[in-house]
């Protein structure tokens, strides 16, 4: 009967497919795997809470919301579209491939640059589509959407192959750590080494949907002015 402490497995996917909360589908997932597994409520509430106080991260992010407030109520948003606008030549495709690169670089250097609500939705996301409008006018409901989807793509190719560049990243050393523990010998730089080539890929393909992308909206538009 060991099968059956897979059920927290069970319980995610199900979970997803019927679009339930997140973090109470992972919650209760694990809940009922510790059960099964012999463990106490008390202690598997012991372990959350212990694993929230030891992953400080979860808390940093709510000290980043006033900063994004106070920075959109100061108009750092309206200058970032304005700058945008200035730049003759420069395409929502090209804004985006050139954000994809930053994104990754500084992943394999270990700096974060805020992630999706501290630097996509404020900034990124708003000078993407800045510089379509510059281009093209007034865009439309559904331009404006997949620009947002494809801003947020972006930042996370970036982050999650740039992570795995960095030999001491939180991904890495779990790759470590799993491979180590089924008896295969490897360091932090193996992986990060062997992380490159996939990185590089990913930049690649990025630039080449960009491409597709502000080719797509060139044809749209162009035959709306018409």
């Amino acid at each position: 009967m060991e099968w059956i402490k897979l059920i927290g497995i069970v319980i995610i996917v199900l979970g997803f497919i019927l679009k339930l909360d997140t973090i109470a589908v992972v919650i209760i997932a694990g809940l009922a795997t510790a059960l099964v597994s012999g463990v106490t409520p008390v202690e598997f509430l012991t372990e959350l809470g212990n694993a929230f106080v030891n992953q400080r991260f979860v808390t940093i992010f709510f000290l980043t919301l006033p900063l994004i407030g106070l920075a959109e109520k100061s108009g750092l948003k309206e200058q970032a579209v304005r700058l945008i606008k200035k730049i003759k030549g420069l395409s929502t495709g090209s804004f985006l491939s050139i954000y994809l690169i930053i994104r990754e670089v500084s992943g394999a250097l270990s700096i974060r640059l805020g992630g999706q609500p501290q630097f996509v939705r404020p900034l990124v996301q708003p000078m993407a589509e800045a510089a379509a409008e510059a281009k093209y006018g007034e865009l439309d409901d559904e331009d404006k959407e997949i620009i947002k989807a494809k801003s947020a793509a972006m930042d996370n190719y970036g982050n999650f192959y740039g992570q795995n560049a960095y030999l001491a990243s939180a991904g890495v050393l779990l790759i470590v750590g799993t491979l180590e523990s089924l008896g295969y010998k490897v360091s932090g730089l193996s992986i990060a080494l062997a992380s490159l080539p996939i990185a590089i890929i990913m930049i690649v393909i990025g630039i080449l949907s960009n491409y597709r992308y502000d080719l797509k909206l060139a044809k749209k538009y162009k035959n709306k002015k018409k």
